[in-house]
């Protein structure tokens, strides 16, 4: 049975692992540390997913890593593109050489008595029951199961003839050539699935129960392309970054404040792209108010073309049944098929699904906070990485990365061994950490989701500027954190602190 001990475990090798594994490296140059990957390669979502077109549905500049400039000018990038730049990082930093692949994390449990964590990993390749140990554990394998998506049984499916395929497990030689393919859904996979498929297949329909807001941007960023012509690369990715922050959360703001204003500009976008058409704009007018769910963007408008052309359909019903020939909507049409698509969604799971324990006692995630959006309330040293649903996920993976380090080396500073968040007010409500959006599979995993907070610091505000003061600038100690086991001491220090200038103008930067 092999045996290791190390500073700091990560479960994952996804975007977020290798991301906080580069900020070990960097800021942490002394703890030594172990990527547990049970996949046989680097990447996570951008190496399991390999449907046609698959792409990023946030611009690079601020899905990229805040310390590894993307330089490519196109403003949403492909899969192959993405997990190219992530196994570009780990090996600039030689996070690579850390990664332990095909290791499943089945039981993670903590010992007061001794202050560590114990991992029983499986050795997929072998069949091995492995041991690791570790200071302090760290979840990055992001929030959904990859053994399975979401995937509704539908009445009559033994009845269908065709294919019936789930993207998040494509068929590596998919035949789809001169065939009639069905979409089922309106989330990103689907929209991006439509015009990538146009290209070979005779028609593709796109068929929702309920609209989404789709917004159209330039696939080319005019800007930074400019910039990039007289620019050091690294000046050109800040400024690009900042200023795409600014619209994400600028939009945002607008459509909680004025979502009526929002709604209108965002559907008058819609029929400027369908101008010309008979498409019907119900099939783009959602019931609910923007950014109730993720808003949905295509490069250059490349489903709004398909569907001018004629090459794809978007058909807005509900499903009665399938068919031997295809599927028969509730209003008594038939849409013919030779490949049904299921892009149904995700099935939520958190920590790769991980039985985690304090002392052999199961945590129920469920009744658990999180402080500042990374620490788990009642866990001792542990963290989780989790992105942003309303921007970009890899801006608050890069300031939750860079707070763990904070805390380690502010832990060795003070000779501290544990650190574990206390809720001592009792701030737990019903709503989720992510419960500002009414997406399907966020709503499905309501018991499965950590708790949200009442107030700071359990709050998960999805506010990049307001975790950028809390994550990179404010004090260690507060009336939250207890080390080693010692009542919390509450910091007389404002949340920025004495911030000197050059502090600030990195907080502006992003």
């Amino acid at each position: 049975m092999k045996q290791q001990h190390v500073d700091v475990l990560i479960i994952g090798a996804g975007i977020s692992g290798i991301g906080m594994a580069c900020h070990l490296t960097r800021e942490c140059p002394g703890k030594t540390y172990t990527v547990l990957e049970r996949r046989n390669a680097i990447g996570g979502t951008w190496d399991l997913f390999r449907y046609p077109g698959i792409r990023s549905d946030s611009d690079m500049y601020t899905f990229g890593f805040n310390f590894k400039p993307w330089n490519d000018p196109r403003v949403l990038a492909d899969g192959p593109s993405i997990r190219q730049y992530v196994n570009d990082a780990a090996t600039e930093f030689g996070v690579d050489r850390h990664i332990q692949f095909g290791r499943k994390v089945t039981d993670a449990n903590w010992s007061s008595a001794d202050k560590v964590w114990t991992l029983q990993v499986l050795n997929e390749a072998n069949g091995e029951v492995e041991t690791y140990t570790a200071n302090f554990l760290l979840g990055a394998a992001g929030y959904y199961n990859y053994d399975k998506g979401y995937r509704p049984e539908f009445n009559g499916e033994a009845d269908f003839q065709g294919q019936i395929v789930h993207p998040q497990f494509w068929p590596e030689n998919l035949d789809y050539a001169g065939k009639k393919v069905v979409i089922i859904g309106s989330g990103a996979t689907a929209i991006t699935l439509v015009p990538s498929m146009t290209d070979k297949a005779a028609h593709v329909t796109m068929l929702q129960r309920s609209p989404t807001y789709i917004m159209s941007i330039p696939s080319i960023d005019p800007v930074a392309k400019g910039m990039q012509r007289f620019l050091p690369e690294m000046l050109v990715y800040r400024i690009n970054r900042v200023r795409n922050i600014g619209l994400q959360r600028m939009i945002f703001e607008a459509a909680r404040r004025r979502p009526a204003a929002v709604r209108r500009m965002l559907l008058g976008l819609v029929r400027r792209q369908l101008a010309g058409s008979n498409i019907d704009m119900k099939h783009f007018t959602p019931s609910y108010a923007p950014w109730d769910q993720r808003l949905c963007v295509v490069p250059n408008g490349d489903l709004f073309k398909v569907l001018r052309e004629g090459k794809a359909s978007v058909v807005t019903d509900h499903i009665d049944r399938f068919t031997d020939k295809g599927i028969l909507l509730k209003s008594g049409e038939e849409i013919e098929a030779d490949i049904i698509v299921t892009a149904t969604g995700l099935d939520v799971q958190m920590m790769g699904g991980v039985v985690t324990k304090i002392d052999e006692k199961p945590v129920n995630v469920r009744e658990v906070l999180t402080y500042r959006g990374v620490l788990l309330e009642g866990v001792p040293n542990a963290a989780m990485i989790f992105g942003y649903t309303n921007a970009s996920w890899t801006l608050k993976a890069d300031i939750a990365a860079e707070y763990v380090c904070r805390l380690l080396n502010h832990m060795d500073k003070q000779g501290y061994t544990t650190v574990k968040p206390i809720d001592s007010e009792g701030c737990k409500v019903d709503d989720t950490v992510l419960g500002s959006l009414s997406s399907g599979y966020i709503q499905r995993a309501v018991d499965r989701l950590p708790r949200q907070g009442s107030k700071a610091p359990w709050q998960v505000q999805q506010n990049y500027v307001h975790d950028v003061q809390r994550l990179r600038f404010a004090p260690m100690e507060d009336d939250s954190l207890s080390f080693d086991g010692k009542p919390p001491v509450k910091s007389n220090v404002g949340v920025m602190g004495k911030m000197p200038e050059s502090l600030r103008s990195a907080l502006r930067l992003g």
